[in-house]
């Protein structure tokens, strides 16, 4: 997961705390899901609530839905939106899987909200990015 948060350019400190978790966890005398089930798996140094939830989801389903999102591609038309200002494929794969942006209508409609701009990388006005998105769509047919 480290690896994949690190491809996506996630906060260098998450990074981290994924790659102490998987020490941790590697570095275990017990087994994890009797740890999870007496209700300790918070208290291990490096698992907070958050991974303790992960490891938790894996236990119970045999997969974890934020590791699925993460390596999961990319569908062949968003790549196109590589040309808008301050765009690269770790903010399209977040917008895409993280948001639920699955269309040039959902990437107008966020722009218009102003809350694109709140990405960091991303730095055109929200007049540049909806016209960069209207022209993409001039050049388009696929949303």
């Amino acid at each position: 997961m480290a690896e994949l948060l690190q491809k996506e350019e996630a906060n260098p400190y998450r990074v981290r705390a994924y790659r102490r978790a998987s020490a941790t966890l590697a570095g275990l005398e017990e087994d994890i899901a009797s740890i999870v089930q007496r209700g300790d798996v918070d208290s291990l140094p490096g698992i907070g609530k958050d991974l303790g939830g992960k490891i938790r989801e894996y236990l119970d389903t045999g997969s974890i839905r934020a590791y699925e999102d993460l390596s999961t591609p990319l569908p062949e038309f968003t790549k196109q939106w590589l040309v808008l200002p301050g765009f690269s494929e770790p903010i399209i794969h977040d917008l895409y899987f993280r948001l639920g942006i699955h269309s040039l209508d959902d990437l107008e409609a966020l722009a218009s909200s102003h809350l694109l701009r709140t990405r960091p990388g991303i730095t055109a006005t929200t007049e540049e990015l909806l016209d960069a998105i209207r022209s993409l769509r001039g050049g388009s047919q696929t949303d």
